[in-house]
């Protein structure tokens, strides 16, 4: 423990539910490991949660829900700020870096449904609704048949369409609705061969800037090793595909032992070719391993995919 200077250690967060729960669990974190710590948060509204009309593809990717934070803390308006990894790009911008990692949530996604208690119960022509094209593609690639519907809003407004029985099913993450209380409005975990997470699914991250010795230092005690290294070789796999996001890459990495083993995925978004592999390297170099998985799926045409995606 370090002996805290009386200034407070300014949060910067989102509005949303989820994104509050994890700013204040943060907080709770940093307050039992400091003691005396003043810790507030900086609650904002980004450009992502303004537009709610338009697909996270169309008007620019999840990085708008991360850009307006990240400028608080170039202007020190905050000292950290709090994600969901998986909204955060992979190049951060000059002088920012990721300071610590929590422990990882379960990764999987969820699907719920009032009607179905697994993917294949679902009727044909089911309407389910995702804004994830990662997601769609793996939904199509397993049930050519399904309707995908947009799905955009925060966890409450997703919960509300379905009740209301706008669509037969949804999928989410599990790692925030278990956060926020609601596991039990899953209805089943997607196994990672049928829906492979997102880069960095159930991670979250505190991100400040990289001169700031007194914060690296205050928040250094809540780094995940574990969660770290499978976090590097993921946002590697996506970094050198060159993919934001939105786009339909996934990725999960899992340790046993020494060994790190990452499943990749690059998909067309209406689940006609899925692109996978598998590879194992060490905990010691996890960027290098998802370099080097990234390399096996372009030389397996994931390039020209994606290079299409971006182009259209």
């Amino acid at each position: 423990m370090i002996m805290p200077s009386t200034a407070p250690l300014r949060i910067a967060t989102r509005k949303s539910q989820l994104a509050l729960w994890q700013a204040e669990h943060v907080a709770a974190l940093l307050r039992r490991a400091h003691a005396g710590l003043a810790v507030e948060l900086v609650p904002m509204i980004t450009q992502g949660d303004r537009i709610q009309d338009r697909s996270l593809a169309a008007i620019g990717g999840k990085g708008l829900f991360i850009r307006e934070l990240e400028v608080a803390l170039e202007e020190r308006r905050a000292d950290i700020a709090v994600h969901s990894m998986k909204d955060l790009p992979a190049d951060l911008p000059e002088g920012l870096t990721i300071a610590a990692v929590l422990e990882r949530a379960d990764p999987r996604d969820a699907l719920l449904s009032a009607s179905a208690a697994r993917l294949d119960d679902l009727p044909r022509g089911a309407r389910v609704g995702t804004s994830s094209l990662r997601r769609q593609a793996q939904l199509m690639a397993a049930r050519p048949d399904l309707r995908i519907e947009p799905l955009r809003g925060n966890v409450d407004t997703r919960l509300r369409r379905l009740d209301a029985g706008e669509m037969d099913a949804i999928v989410l993450a599990c790692a925030g609705l278990i956060r926020l209380g609601l596991e039990s409005r899953i209805t089943a975990r997607l196994d990672p061969m049928i829906s492979l997470p997102a880069v960095a699914q159930g991670v979250i991250g505190i991100e400040c800037r990289g001169a700031d010795a007194r914060t690296l230092e205050l928040v250094s005690v809540l780094n995940h090793r574990d969660t770290r290294i499978a976090m590097d070789a993921e946002r590697a796999f996506a970094h050198r595909l060159g993919g934001s996001c939105q786009s339909p890459i996934a990725a999960h990495a899992r340790i046993g032992g020494r060994r790190l083993i990452l499943d990749g995925l690059v998909a067309e978004p209406d689940g006609s070719r899925l692109l996978r592999d598998t590879l194992p390297g060490s905990v010691d170099d996890p960027a290098d391993l998802g370099r080097r998985l990234a390399e096996r799926l372009l030389a397996a045409g994931a390039g020209s995919l994606l290079e299409r995606l971006r182009a259209g």
